[in-house]
């Protein structure tokens, strides 16, 4: 609990002096004249008087408590847990994030079957039923924590749901609604790791994090394809069901609530609580609070914050724009992977759902690399930059990612046009699947470095634009393929990720930082020093140093924020 020093609560009450007292007088007593002696009297009457009123001064003042943490070490701050608590949330968080993209994807292997049993003809119906699969800023007013078990149950009531829909309008609706209770952990995920992990540690965290919806659609079909050809396209959604009330039981255990703002709130409760037992009149706020405490002005203001970021910031407009394409091609291509190994290469489901592992190698490989590296090099930058960490110093790992998407897309499109051997087309998916976790990686981290406390606002704006092109891009994928081939429409897509992608990393770079520096939300760095330079060079544990901010904490506190 920290207190301003305007209260008298924070001053140390010191014994009032007598005139009489030895330490009234100088010292050396007596070598002075009288005159002195009564000068040093007089002069120590004087300070006595002047502190005597200024304590009176303040006493008459309203005193107020703001509350925050109990000093840098404080145990109960997120970012202090041991390693072992960090890696739990990350472990559950990741797991919330991971189910909900296999019962997207896992529909894949079956939609045949689905379309058969329900009299579907329509492509662009088939392509809904896979991908109609979409709260975050609600974890900034409930906590974290609480968001994601409900949104989580929500999920887990729907899903189960479609194993029972009697027609492709149930399903259809039952998959919307299961993916508005699935797509929370995509926001909120990244919040938790905000929360918990500093910025020299935050890389590893958020590569295993970033992983894990993008290995879900690769696990989901290869599971989805036996399913499919051994039971009914019902187990699909029964047997995430299952997996999923296990990831539930582990979230009640282990997910313990990390944003600091709701954390602070209920420590300021129970004091305001304690004091009004005593009868004080002390105003008790934390320092999130801003003038306007009511729930009514806290709900509004978080659940237009998404809306407030896309509208407002450059920056959140260009990273959903990228990241929506790179998404919308990633499901793109998932939805033609059967259509690949089907009609090109004559798989039946099982064997054709194995060559998603392909895409899983690549995924779990580039991951597991950028992994060792994210932090290394974001620790470098900081260090040369006098000591400062910037968010833009998580994008040269974005570089080769850039390069792999294209190279990918070309080789197993054109490898499955002209009928080459299966391992060249799964060489090819491997690449894009390397290509897109290095994206991903890199551009969720940057996100978070740049907008902490705002994080799920902040990814909830950008996976607007993704989820959407998640649904929308497979809408058109049979009718790209059907005219063009795999081949030209695979190279289509290629030239617009080297004309999008290969830029985007460097513009970030050289005007990344002025852009979010004229942000409302974002984190704001401060210049740095380059007297600092020698003295972090070999400090792994340094921290970046507060931004300018209302309340000058680490740059995430906000004025207008609880």
């Amino acid at each position: 609990m920290s207190v301003p020093t305007s209260s008298p609560l924070s001053r140390s009450r010191s014994r009032p002096r007598s005139l009489h007292s030895e330490d009234t007088l100088p010292e050396n007593l007596e070598d002075v004249s009288p005159e002195e002696r009564i000068k040093a009297l007089k002069e120590r009457e004087e300070e006595e008087r002047a502190e005597r009123e200024q304590s009176s001064s303040s006493s008459s003042e309203e005193t107020e408590i703001v509350v925050d943490w109990d000093g840098p070490n404080d145990r109960t701050n997120p970012k202090n847990w041991s390693y072992k608590k960090k890696w739990a949330a990350t472990l559950v968080v990741s797991s919330f994030t991971f189910i909900s993209p296999v019962s997207s994807s896992m529909v894949a292997p079956a939609t045949e079957q689905i379309a058969q049993q329900f009299g579907v003809t329509s492509s662009v119906l088939i392509a809904m039923m896979t991908s109609v699969f979409f709260i975050g800023p609600l974890s900034e007013i409930y906590g974290r924590s609480r968001v994601l078990q409900i949104s989580n149950l929500f999920y887990l009531a729907w899903n189960i749901g479609c194993g029972f829909a009697q027609n492709r309008s149930q399903l259809i609706a039952f998959r919307l609604l299961a993916g508005l209770g699935g797509s929370a952990p995509l926001s909120v995920g990244g919040g938790v790791l905000g929360d918990t992990w500093h910025p020299e540690e935050r890389g590893r965290a958020i590569a295993i994090y970033s992983l894990a919806p993008l290995l879900g659609p690769v696990i989901g079909p290869v599971c989805g394809g036996w399913i499919a050809e051994r039971s009914t396209w019902r187990w699909v959604f029964w047997s995430t069901s299952i997996v999923d009330v296990m990831v539930q039981i582990s979230g009640l255990f282990f997910l313990k609530e990390t944003y600091a703002p709701y954390l602070l709130e209920k420590k300021a409760v129970q004091i305001r609580k304690d004091l009004a037992e005593k009868g004080s009149q002390v105003n008790v706020k934390t320092v999130f609070d801003g003038t306007d405490r009511t729930w009514q002005h806290i709900f509004r203001k978080a659940m237009t914050r998404p809306f407030a970021l896309f509208a407002r910031e450059p920056i959140i407009q260009l990273l959903g724009a990228y990241m929506a394409f790179v998404y919308g091609i990633f499901y793109l291509f998932l939805t033609t992977m059967p259509s690949i190994f089907t009609n090109v290469y004559h798989n039946d489901a099982g064997i054709g759902g194995l060559h998603y592992i392909a895409l899983g190698v690549g995924l779990s490989l580039s991951s597991q690399v950028n992994a060792r590296f994210m932090d290394k090099i974001y620790i470098h930058f900081k260090n040369k930059n006098g000591g400062v960490g910037e968010p833009e110093f998580r994008l040269p790992s974005m570089v080769p990612g850039t390069i792999l998407l294209p190279f990918g897309l070309l080789l197993s499109g054109w490898s499955a046009q002209h009928h080459l051997h299966w391992i060249a087309t799964d060489i090819g998916i491997a690449c894009i699947g390397a290509g897109l976790i290095l994206v991903f990686q890199s551009m969720q981290t940057y996100v978070v470095d740049a907008f902490t406390l705002h994080a799920a606002s902040a990814l909830a704006a950008v996976s607007c634009l993704r989820s959407l092109a998640g649904f929308g891009f497979p809408l058109f994928a049979n009718a790209m393929y059907n005219k063009l081939g795999y081949g030209k429409g695979d190279t289509i897509l290629a030239c617009l990720c080297i004309g999008l992608g290969c830029p985007a990393p460097i513009l970030l770079w050289k005007y990344g930082r002025r852009i979010r520096m004229s942000s409302r939300y974002a984190r704001k760095s401060p210049h740095p020093h380059p007297q600092n330079v020698n003295a972090n060079a070999n400090s792994n544990e340094s921290r970046d140093p507060a931004p300018a901010s209302p309340t000058g904490v680490e740059g995430e506190k906000e004025k207008e924020t609880v």
